[in-house]
């Protein structure tokens, strides 16, 4: 995996730019799901995206560029939903917090195997995934204190890393057929809900 910074481009200044950076990234993202990192050119995200080749070497110098743009979009996406919900969560329930998570990790869970697809091809710094893993447990911790707000620090920061990965593993679910995931889905809303009613006791 790649750990040597990665070139950055001009930053957009007007709406047109804008515009143009997003019609590209929307390009990297259905070339990279279509044919893989590797196997995408820059003169294809160009061609696909309709954008000039010097335009998109001024706002991405590199295939890597474009793809951490991808990763960021995903990780501020990712936060803001959960910040979302953890100041929504002082009016749940610890079932319906359990019920929450799990749509979150669920809603979360297509954009995050590309996410996840790109980080192992393109590279990122272990630094850059351990900042977005505390970001993510401290936003889920937020959301606990919330509902069981006699959660001392420690226990809500192990709850929260615990949570994190069942998450992942909830997100798979969607792997399987619709019949078998109504049913996995629940069981997982039950297992989180038991123990939330349990931390709460």
């Amino acid at each position: 995996m790649s750990t040597k910074p990665i070139a950055k481009g001009q930053e957009p200044k007007r709406a047109k730019g804008h515009i143009r950076v997003a019609a590209i990234l929307e390009a990297g993202v259905e070339l990279f799901t279509e044919k893989g990192f590797d196997a995408t050119t820059m003169t294809e995200i160009a061609a696909r995206s309709g954008t000039a080749i010097a335009s998109l070497y001024r706002f991405f110098p590199t295939k890597e560029s474009v793809a951490e743009a991808l990763l960021m979009n995903y990780v501020e996406h990712a936060l803001a939903s959960l910040a979302e919900l953890a100041s929504q969560a002082r009016a749940m329930t610890p079932p319906e917090l359990a019920s929450a998570f799990i749509d979150f990790s669920l809603a979360l869970q297509s954009k995050r195997q590309f996410a996840v697809n790109l980080v192992d091809v393109a590279g990122a710094s272990e630094s850059r995934r351990q900042q977005f893993r505390k970001a993510m447990v401290d936003g889920i911790e937020a959301a606990l204190r919330e509902v069981i707000p006699a959660l001392v620090p420690a226990k809500s920061k192990a709850v929260a890393m615990t949570l994190l990965n069942v998450f992942k593993g909830v997100g798979r679910i969607s792997e399987e057929a619709p019949a078998v995931q109504r049913v996995l889905l629940a069981e997982a809303k039950d297992m989180v809900r038991f123990y939330l009613v349990a931390l709460e006791a």
